[in-house]
Formats: C-alpha cells, sequence, structure tokens
C-alpha cells in the first residue's frame, strides 16, 4: 500500500501536472471504485483543480466549488500519466482522469478491488475521511509521546493504526522499528522515555529520507514504480537476507495477509519473535533464538 513517501511523491508529480487545469471528464472502468452519490460524479466535470492534499494514505484533489476527489489506492491501486484520452486497460483499469494535458489513469493490480474514490462537497464532509492520526513530520516529541501511549498497543500496531499516527503503513513501520533498534512487539505503555524519544526521531528520520529518496529516483518523471519493497529498504521484504547493520539473516512475523520483517539481533537482543506461520507447526522445536537456529541448520546440514 502507498504510504507517506509514496503519496507525497505522488502528489508532488500531480501538482506539477495537473493544478490549474480543467478536469475535462472522469471515466469509470469499474462500478466497483466510485463510493459516493451524491454529488453526483459529473459535477466534477469542468472544474479547475485548485490543489492536492494528503489525508492519511488518501490523496485529496481539490477542486473549483468547494469539490474534493477523495482517492484511496488501498494496496494494489497505483497512479499513470499517459497522452490525452488514453484508454483503460481491461483488466487492471478503474478510471481516467482526462485534462487537456494528459490523463491520469488509476488502475489496480489483483482480483480484490478495494481502491476507491468518492466525490465530496465542503470540508466538514472531507473531515469524515479522516482518521485522526498524528502527522509525525508536523508534530513535537511531546505529541508524539502522547499519540503512541493513549493506548497501550505492540509497537507495530500503534505505529500502524491511522487513528494514532497518519500515512504510516506495513512497509516503513518495519523501518522505522529497524532505524529505533525496538522490538515490534514490545507494548507500547512499557517504553521508556529514552525509547520514546528513539522512536520518534526514527520516525522523522525515516519518513524524510524516503522521501527524498523517492524524489530522487522519479526526477522530473511520474513516478512509475510505487511499491512498497524496495531495494535499499533494511528489513522490510528481505526475510532471511543478510541485516544491513549486523549481517544477521531479516526475520519475519506472519499473520493475515502481512508480515512483519525484523532483525532479532539488532531489535530482540537475539531472540526470534514467534512466526505463526511456523510456530505453531513447528510447537516445541520452534527455535527462541538466533544461536538455536544456527545450530538447528548447521545439525540438519550434518
Amino acid at each position: 500500500m502507498p504510504e507517506l513517501p509514496d503519496v507525497t511523491v505522488y502528489i508532488e508529480a500531480l501538482e506539477r501536472r495537473i493544478v490549474g487545469q480543467r478536469l475535462q471528464r472522469i471515466r469509470l472502468g469499474s462500478p466497483f471504485l466510485l463510493r459516493s452519490v451524491e454529488p453526483p460524479i459529473t459535477e466534477a466535470f469542468r472544474k479547475k483543480v485548485l490543489g492536492l492534499r494528503r489525508l492519511g494514505k488518501r490523496i485529496v484533489i481539490e477542486l473549483e466549488d468547494d469539490l474534493h476527489l477523495v482517492i484511496h489506492l488501498m494496496i494494489a491501486g497505483r497512479f499513470h500519466w499517459k497522452p490525452p484520452n488514453a484508454a483503460i486497460a481491461r483488466k487492471l483499469g478503474l478510471a481516467a482522469f482526462d485534462f487537456a494535458t494528459g490523463t491520469l489513469l488509476l488502475t489496480e493490480a489483483g482480483t480484490k478491488k478495494r481502491a476507491s474514490l468518492h466525490l465530496i462537497r465542503g470540508e466538514e464532509a472531507l473531515k469524515e475521511h479522516s482518521r485522526g492520526g498524528l502527522e509525525v513530520l508536523e508534530s513535537e516529541l511531546a505529541t508524539f509521546r502522547e499519540a503512541l501511549t493513549r493506548e497501550n498497543h505492540t509497537l507495530k500496531r500503534a505505529l500502524t493504526d491511522p487513528r494514532l499516527f497518519s500515512g504510516i503503513g506495513n512497509a516503513y513501520s518495519d523501518e522505522i522499528l529497524h532505524a529505533a533498534k525496538l522490538s515490534p512487539v514490545k507494548q507500547t505503555r512499557q517504553l521508556s522515555d529514552e525509547e520514546i524519544e528513539r522512536l520518534y526521531y526514527a520516525t522523522q528520520k525515516t519518513l524524510v529520507e524516503w522521501v527524498q529518496r523517492l524524489r530522487n529516483e522519479a526526477s522530473e518523471k511520474f513516478p512509475e514504480k510505487v511499491t512498497a519493497f524496495r531495494k535499499d529498504m533494511a528489513v522490510h521484504g528481505k526475510y532471511k537476507k543478510p541485516c544491513p547493520v549486523c549481517g544477521s539473516p531479516v526475520q519475519r512475523i506472519v499473520y493475515a495477509e502481512n508480515e512483519t520483517n525484523y532483525c532479532a539481533n539488532c531489535q530482540t537482543g537475539g531472540r526470534l519473535l514467534a512466526d505463526r506461520a511456523l510456530s505453531r507447526l513447528l510447537k516445541a522445536d520452534w527455535p527462541k533464538t538466533l544461536e538455536e537456529m544456527e545450530e538447528d541448520r548447521v545439525s540438519r546440514k550434518n
């Protein structure tokens, strides 16, 4: 799912292309994309784009007459900038937003169509799409601490809860926790003041660095390689690959459709966290530490 760095770069690319332009029309390629009824989508036609903003992981296109297009890309939604009147792809295409200067295509890979589009009028209606999470890059340490400890959750859950923090998801939470050298399953109310401060600065540093990396990667071109798995990431999507800090193999916790990646040596004092996909199967044979895992590997090899 595109998160704060990806959405920020998407918005910057769109600002250069569509602000001040008139949205000529919207062509829908999927009946499941549009989730609002009033006002009708045709009211957006011929309206000038006044600006764009991020609302959590959503992209808001501000139009004349106090109208707002709210687009949530979910996991597999992606934007593509094409020449004017570009065709909507049959299998992946969800919508086309036509401008005189080009067409913004919205696609979604996979069979589960989760991306959504709403047309709403007024700031009050727009607030209903906000989950209320803290904008970390605009916050101070005290407000970050208050949001983090408001409820007692694991760090992974807290960072990815849109009611607590805005724009952070599965990928960048892994990177943040690795940078902070904190376990993803540590409880938020068990953190020391020093650990909270470390997490705050790791969050700021990680998000700022990745926004800049993605800007540099796209340059003046439209960002087409938006993905949750990047080769320069430290741990996310790097299961069994060496940690760039200590060289230990990156570990994971699998749950539902997601997984958490972490370095046991850097983040958990060498302790392996229970992976539901394997620990239930292996039970007592599940290794508890990196040392036990290495001993098991050597013994099986011999």
